[in-house]
């Protein structure tokens, strides 16, 4: 295995003292221009990078952030909107030569005992925060920690953080710091009316809305949202509705079952993701019920699954990657000492496809 070059090869190869390396590396005075110069050359040239783990004990930046996930593991491996999200993230650190510290745990309490451990550790400079939730903690536990925090999605008013008393022993400095949380925000109203106009003027007056997780505040807004169109629309409380579940293909699979055994089903279904959209198509052709020919399907996220699937799947078409990406810069920019702000990405634009039809006059 090959040796990692340490300062010692640099003050060998470079002819200069330990002292002069180390002022040279840090950006500190006490050498000349041309041993500068010198030393990083001869730095870069071994492929010497500094220790990450001692920088964040002199109290210097760890350059790392980190990404938690508090889901159903068995959601994760399927659902493609995370692997958008994370490859957008990806993208901006790794320019900026920073590393994203990834973890999945199961559930919130053992998220907020991540960060409270990595800021003990200082193993991050900062996180992004994904799933906010309607009444969420991590907000008011990210500000009693000082940590930098970008999150995306809306959150709720935040409650008392799980595990405050853990922060007695915190250092002065750290609570003392201000306080830096930024969000990035999809605009799930706009295009919850996007998928109810293209249903609504295609004659469809019984829709099922097939949700996500009960708790997360998008899944709350697009149910509120839901609810809000269809009253602009003039459709009554029976003629519109929302079924919560897990995201998986089993619970997306359960609901359409339930669903279509109604004695006067939905004619159109909304699924919160393409994963439950491709399984409800497959449940229905299980049921000898063609799609669009009985209900029409529209997926929340499009994505391969949608375009390849026979028949193709209407579909919100949004740049996730790019979402993701907006976080990142959104973090880079408060790391960097930017004040905290809220931005909008882009609103998705419905993309109809074979899956939407007018409803036929006997379902």
């Amino acid at each position: 295995m090959a040796r990692r070059p340490t300062v010692k090869d640099i003050v060998r190869q470079a002819g200069v003292s330990e002292s002069a390396v180390s002022f040279a590396l840090n950006n500190r005075p006490g050498v000349s221009q041309d041993t500068r110069a010198r030393v990083r050359r001869v730095a870069e040239e071994l492929g010497w990078q500094p220790n990450s783990a001692a920088r964040a004990l002199s109290g210097e930046h760890s350059g790392a952030v980190g990404l938690v996930l508090a889901r159903p593991a068995h959601t994760l491996g399927v659902e493609s909107f995370f692997l958008q999200l994370v490859s957008g993230i990806q993208e901006v650190l790794a320019a900026g030569r920073i590393a994203l510290l990834f973890q999945v745990v199961e559930d919130l309490d053992a998220e907020c005992a991540v960060y409270r451990r990595w800021w003990a550790e200082r193993r991050v400079d900062g996180v992004v925060v994904v799933d906010p939730r309607t009444d969420d903690p991590r907000p008011a536990l990210l500000e009693q920690l000082a940590l930098p925090a970008v999150t995306v999605g809306e959150t709720g008013p935040a409650s008392a953080a799980p595990g405050a008393a853990d922060l007695d022993s915190a250092p002065d400095s750290a609570a003392a710091a201000p306080v830096a949380l930024s969000a990035v925000r999809a605009d799930d109203a706009g295009a919850m009316a996007q998928v109810l106009d293209h249903l609504y003027g295609l004659g469809h007056r019984r829709i099922a809305h097939v949700a996500g997780l009960p708790g997360l505040a998008r899944t709350e807004r697009r149910i509120v949202s839901l609810r809000a169109e269809a009253r602009r629309l003039g459709l009554g409380p029976g003629q519109v509705r929302s079924v919560t579940t897990d995201y998986s293909d089993a619970e997306g699979a359960e609901a359409t079952r339930r669903i279509l055994a109604e004695p006067e089903p939905p004619t159109a279904i909304v699924y919160d993701n393409d994963v439950m959209a491709v399984a409800g198509v497959a449940v229905a052709s299980e049921l000898g019920i063609p799609v669009p020919g009985g209900p029409s399907v529209v997926a929340w996220d499009d994505s391969a699954l949608c375009r390849v699937t026979r028949p193709r799947l209407t579909a919100l078409v949004r740049d996730t990657a790019g979402f993701g990406r907006l976080a990142a810069e959104e973090l880079l920019a408060l790391l960097a000492g930017g004040p905290p702000r809220s931005r909008e990405s882009e609103l998705p634009r419905l993309e109809p496809r074979e899956s939407t039809a007018p409803p036929p006059a006997a379902y």
